[in-house]
C-alpha cells in the first residue's frame, strides 16, 4: 500500500503502457502519479526515438501542446489578481483590432456571408465560448483558417502578427451561443503581454516557470536538453493536425517531427493555446500548485479562491449542451469548462471513472493530466502520437488508475 493505493493493481499500469508500445499504438510513454503532495508511482516504457532506439525517461522533453492552455490561464489570472482587467472585458480594448466584430450568419456557406456581433471578452475567450475556433475544426472559419494555416506553430513568426490574421477573419457563431475549442488561449496569451509589458516566454519565465523550478519547460527545446527531446508520431497517412482531411492507412507510427529538426527547437511564435515543450517531473510540478490551491515551494501564484473559481464549470450546463462543433481534447457529455481546463460534472455521464470536480486538460500529441482534489490525487501522463483521438488511452488511464485506489 502506498497512499491509499494497492502496489499490485498500480503495476497494472505499466502492463497497459507497454501493450500500447508493443501494438505500435504509442512509441513510448510516462505515466506519474502524485497523492497527498507524495509521489505514489512513476513509470516509463518503450522509445521517445524509435528510429534510433532511444528510450522514453522520466527526463524526456516532449511538446505538450495544448497543455500550455491551462498555464496560460493561470498567467491572465495573476494579472486579473492584481487588478489590471476584469474577465468581462471585451478584448478589443486590449487589440483594438477586434473591434466592430462580425460572425457568420447561421447557416453561411461563405467566409462573406456575415452579421455584426459582440466582441468576445476575455471570459470567452478562457471558455472557448468566443466564435474562435481552430484549423481542424469543420465548419466555413476553420477552412479559411486552414487556408491561411493559422495554427499558431513555433516556426510561423510572431504572436502579435498572426493575433492581427485572426482578427481580421469573422466568429464562426456570436459570442457565448456555442463551445467550440478555438486559438482563443492564444489570443489571450497575447492580452498577457500586452497588459505585463512583456513577451510570454518572459512573464512565464519570471511569474510562474521561475518560481514553480521547471527549468526545462519553454516555449524552444532548452539547449541542454536537445538529446532528450522526443520525436513525434501519427498513424494518419496525412498531415496529423489536418483532421478533416484525416487519412488512416500505413505506418502506424510515422515519423511526423523529428527532434533534430523541429521548429520546437527555435521557437519564434509564443503560442499560449499550444506551443511549450517540457519534461513530466515539470508539469507535475504546475499541477502540485493546482492541487495547492495555487501555493508552490517558489511562492505563491495564485490566491485559493481564485483557483477555486477557475476549477468550477463555467457553462450554463456540459459542453455537450452548447452545440459543438469541434474536436475536443476529453469527452462533452457530463464535462463542463473552467477557466483553462475542462471540469467533471457527471462521471455517469462522462462513461469514466473520476470525481465531481476534477479539473483536466489534454494535449495533440496524446498528454493529459488531471487534479482530483476530493482525492487529493494528480496524475500526468505523456507520450507522442498526434493527433490525441487516436485511442481511448485517457479513459482507460482514469479506469486503471481508480483501479488501484482502494482506501
Amino acid at each position: 500500500m502506498a497512499q491509499g493505493f494497492d502496489t499490485e493493481r498500480l503495476n497494472r499500469i505499466n502492463d497497459w503502457m507497454q501493450a500500447y508500445v508493443d501494438a505500435r499504438k504509442y512509441p513510448g510513454s510516462s505515466v506519474l502519479i502524485h497523492r497527498h503532495g507524495q509521489e505514489v508511482h512513476f513509470h516509463a516504457c518503450g522509445n521517445r526515438n524509435v528510429e534510433a532506439g532511444l528510450p522514453f525517461a522520466r527526463d524526456t522533453v516532449v511538446r505538450i501542446y495544448s497543455m500550455t492552455k491551462p498555464i496560460t490561464t493561470v498567467a491572465a489570472m495573476m494579472l486579473a489578481e492584481r487588478g489590471l482587467f476584469h474577465l468581462d472585458a471585451p478584448v478589443s480594448d486590449f487589440i483594438p483590432s477586434f473591434a466592430d466584430c462580425r460572425a457568420l450568419i447561421p447557416g453561411a456557406t461563405r467566409i462573406d456571408q456575415t452579421e455584426p456581433c459582440e466582441t468576445p471578452t476575455l471570459h470567452q475567450l478562457m471558455t472557448h465560448t468566443s466564435g474562435l475556433s481552430y484549423p481542424f475544426n469543420p465548419g466555413v472559419l476553420p477552412a479559411a483558417m486552414d487556408e491561411q494555416d493559422l495554427l499558431f506553430k513555433p516556426h510561423q513568426g510572431v504572436l502579435a502578427d498572426m493575433v492581427e490574421q485572426v482578427a481580421a477573419l469573422p466568429l464562426a457563431f456570436g459570442p457565448g451561443t456555442r463551445w467550440e475549442y478555438s486559438v482563443g488561449i492564444d489570443i489571450l496569451g497575447r492580452v498577457v503581454e500586452i497588459v505585463s509589458g512583456k513577451s510570454l516566454a518572459d512573464f512565464f519565465d519570471a511569474e510562474i516557470l521561475g518560481p514553480l523550478g521547471m527549468t526545462e519547460t519553454a516555449f524552444s527545446v532548452p539547449a541542454g536538453a536537445r538529446d532528450r527531446f522526443a520525436a513525434l508520431y501519427t498513424p494518419l497517412a496525412g498531415d496529423a493536425m489536418v483532421l478533416n482531411a484525416a487519412r488512416e492507412g500505413g505506418d502506424t507510427l510515422r515519423l511526423t517531427d523529428a527532434p533534430e529538426k523541429s521548429p520546437f527547437l527555435a521557437a519564434t511564435m509564443f503560442s499560449g493555446g499550444g506551443g511549450l515543450v517540457g519534461t513530466i517531473d515539470d508539469y507535475m510540478k504546475f499541477a502540485e500548485m493546482l492541487r495547492r490551491g495555487g501555493d508552490c515551494d517558489g511562492g505563491r501564484l495564485l490566491s485559493p479562491r481564485t483557483l477555486d473559481f477557475m476549477m468550477r464549470n463555467h457553462l450554463p450546463g456540459d459542453i455537450a449542451s452548447m452545440g459543438p462543433q469541434s474536436f475536443a481534447e476529453q469527452p462533452m457529455e457530463g464535462v463542463g469548462f473552467g477557466l483553462g481546463g475542462a471540469v467533471l460534472l457527471d462521471p455517469g455521464r462522462m462513461r469514466t471513472p473520476g470525481s465531481v470536480g476534477d479539473f483536466s486538460w489534454g494535449g495533440m500529441a496524446s498528454t493529459f493530466f488531471w487534479v482530483d482534489r476530493a482525492l487529493d490525487m494528480t496524475v500526468v501522463f505523456f507520450t507522442q502520437l498526434a493527433p490525441s483521438s487516436s485511442y481511448p488511452a485517457r479513459s482507460q488511464l482514469k479506469a486503471l488508475v481508480h483501479g488501484a485506489l482502494v482506501e
